[in-house]
């Protein structure tokens, strides 16, 4: 196990294929990194980003090709799903309804709202904050949210981004019926969370938590000095020339529909409250910009070696237990998780992903990086009834991009 030094915010864990993961875009920039107790004042993010491929439908995975046209004619999936290995793109294609009532069809260029996706850039914002030399993520929180409650007065900066904050979730809260309708600014989502107690002491439990986010998004707009939105433009989208890209507000950004399963057949579903999750799941993007995002991330042109190597380490704590199944519990970063996705396919195949699912509003995502072979799966539905699908398709994308046999099925 590898050990990033106290004072970045506690003591993740970094496993052998992470570190191998995080050396392909550091090397020996990494190793200095991460036996210094500075942090590092100066990027190391001047590597060229890969040329921008042309958009087009591109079908060079003929078993996923197939299994996906059968499934979308069967009406069993709908959405769009992009793979690439290297910068090569073998897969991009798009299914399916965009909106049920209208028939319009889902483009491969279209704009999805990315859920929990998003967690990974209001994570990423902070890691580059502290690259930049603004905070750092052991900072106690209590130095930017102000008046703060004295329970917070252990709370880091790194515990909002792994969950481990003990701050209850919006959906654990005896208000959330009301609060899911209500739109909300980022001071109002910031007093609600101070109004409750912590459900654990920060770091010694870990509970998936949106709550954390949107103070992580509060922390952004006080050190940045700009809003939450405006950061994530300057910081990230502009620059990697993210056009499809943004924070969604009450204007449209062109966002297609998300929809549901219910008895009477699908769905629309039309009234979704982001504002609610500003730093948890507002985003949108498109395949194509998600790819881009994706190279530049795992491959070292959005942060320093160091704080890369932060965002992919392990922070659950010390006893965190097995997932159900007996299967090893998941790596939690800040933003993004990892696991071997494919033991939960058959046949199975077992190289590390690092991963995030999304959820929320008639959409269901599932974006994921193989670090050894650079390849990126990125399926985004426009229907929150197809998780397993979702999880599915990644997985048969990921094998054959991979070479290995192409799994028929989840493993029960």
């Amino acid at each position: 196990m590898f050990h990033v030094p106290r004072n970045s915010g506690g003591h993740p864990r970094l496993t052998l294929g992470l570190i191998a993961a995080v050396v392909l875009i550091g090397g020996a920039g990494l190793a200095a990194g991460l036996t210094t107790r500075a942090l590092p004042t100066a990027s190391s993010r001047e590597a060229p980003l890969p040329p921008r491929p042309t958009v087009e439908v591109v079908e060079a995975l003929p078993q996923l090709a197939t299994r996906l046209r059968r499934e979308a004619d069967a009406g069993r999936f709908m959405g769009a799903v992009l793979v690439a290995r290297g910068d090569q793109v073998l897969f991009r294609q798009a299914y399916g309804p965009a909106d049920v009532a209208t028939g319009d069809p889902t483009r491969i260029d279209s704009r999805f709202r990315l859920a929990s996706v998003s967690k990974q850039f209001t994570a990423a914002a902070i890691l580059k904050l502290q690259d930049d030399g603004k905070l750092t993520i052991g900072d106690p929180v209590c130095q930017w949210i102000q008046p703060c409650p004295a329970a917070w007065q252990s709370l880091r900066l790194s515990h909002l981004l792994s969950h481990t904050s003990g701050i209850p979730d919006l959906m654990a809260r005896p208000a959330w019926g009301s609060r899911r309708v209500t739109p909300a600014t980022l001071d109002q989502l910031t007093e609600d969370s101070k109004a409750f107690r912590l459900a654990f002491a920060p770091g010694s439990k870990l509970r998936y938590n949106n709550a954390g986010f949107n103070l992580a998004a509060a922390v952004v707009e006080k050190a940045s000095g700009m809003a939450f939105g405006d950061y994530l433009q300057t910081a990230f989208f502009k620059p990697l020339g993210m056009a499809d890209t943004g924070l969604e507000t009450d204007a449209s950004q062109d966002i297609i529909t998300g929809h549901a399963n219910f008895p009477a057949g699908l769905t629309a579903q039309r009234q979704p409250n982001v504002s609610i999750v500003v730093g948890a799941g507002a985003l949108y993007s498109t395949l194509d910009d998600m790819l881009v995002w994706e190279r530049a991330l795992h491959g070292g042109q959005v942060l320093t070696p160091y704080s890369y190597a932060q965002m992919v380490a392990d922070h659950s704590p010390v006893d965190q237990p097995n997932e159900r199944g007996g299967r090893p519990h998941r790596l939690w970063g800040y933003g993004l998780m990892s696991n071997r996705l494919g033991q939960r396919v058959s046949p199975a195949f077992e190289d590390l992903q690092i991963y995030h699912t999304g959820s929320w509003s008639g959409f269901r995502n599932l974006v994921t990086w193989q670090p050894d072979a650079r390849v990126a799966v990125i399926v985004l539905s426009n229907n929150y009834h197809q998780q397993q699908q979702v999880l599915l398709i990644s997985q048969q994308a990921m094998a054959e991009a991979l070479g290995k046999d192409f799994p028929t099925g989840l493993e029960r």
